[in-house]
């Protein structure tokens, strides 16, 4: 499946944007469970659309994360809820796919629901302006060359911390839900970049414990403008 999905990506949707000279500006940003990437993003495109109002150009900025969702599902003519297991990171077995192929008329695979996916947030980045939360997005963008990519990361302990406040655990259950998370968004990602694989790699990664949130939004600002994304 990874290989399918790579070589879909390189070769279909090359051939379908060919025709955009200019694609882009694009930053994704990924995280470890615990990390307020949301809160970040927001932020960021709040700050990069002041910066282009400075220069006279009315664009602003924007983040998406759960309209990918939605678009998905428009585009494959389901409702979302079914296609919400593949952003929850849950993967159909072969029974699982053989039976909802015999029981529902508007079935889907998991590998067209995956392919449209990675077709949304292509889209959504070929239009430019735009932060894009989570969703494999530095596999599906990384060669754009008006792209910047991140990755936000913190110290299990802290993160853990985080998480049992936020939803009432122990410390214990929330190191493990962090570590469940992390290894199904990594499989995630895996889906369109490949295992074991350096074809992406991160421009950078930044530490959320001992970095503010306001302190890591400047510090991609910097970044994207050395890159001249804006």
């Amino acid at each position: 499946m990874n290989i399918d999905l790579a070589k879909y990506l390189s070769e279909r949707m090359q051939e379908e944007f060919k025709k955009i000279k200019d694609p882009g500006p694009v930053i994704t940003i990924a995280r470890e469970y615990g990390c307020p990437a949301k809160v970040v993003a927001r932020l960021l495109s709040e700050e990069l659309t002041k910066k282009m109002q400075v220069k006279g150009v009315e664009k602003p900025w924007r983040y998406v994360t759960k309209e990918i969702l939605a678009e998905s599902a428009r585009e494959l003519e389901l409702e979302p809820e079914k296609i919400k297991y593949v952003f929850q990171y849950e993967q159909k077995s072969l029974i699982d796919e053989i039976l909802s192929a015999q029981l529902y008329k508007y079935y889907k695979s998991d590998r067209k629901i995956r392919n449209t996916i990675a077709k949304v947030i292509r889209n959504i980045a070929y239009e430019g302006y735009v932060i894009i939360v989570g969703r494999g997005g530095v596999a599906i963008t990384h060669d754009i060359p008006k792209s910047l990519h991140i990755m936000l990361e913190g110290p299990l302990e802290w993160r853990a911390l985080r998480i049992s406040e936020k939803y009432n655990m122990t410390i214990d259950e929330a190191k493990r839900e962090c570590l469940d998370v992390d290894k199904k968004r990594q499989q995630f990602r895996e889906i369109f970049e490949g295992k074991n694989t350096d074809y992406t790699r991160y421009d950078i990664t930044l530490n959320c414990m001992t970095l503010s949130i306001e302190e890591i939004v400047r510090i991609i600002i910097k970044a994207a403008e050395i890159r001249k994304l804006f």
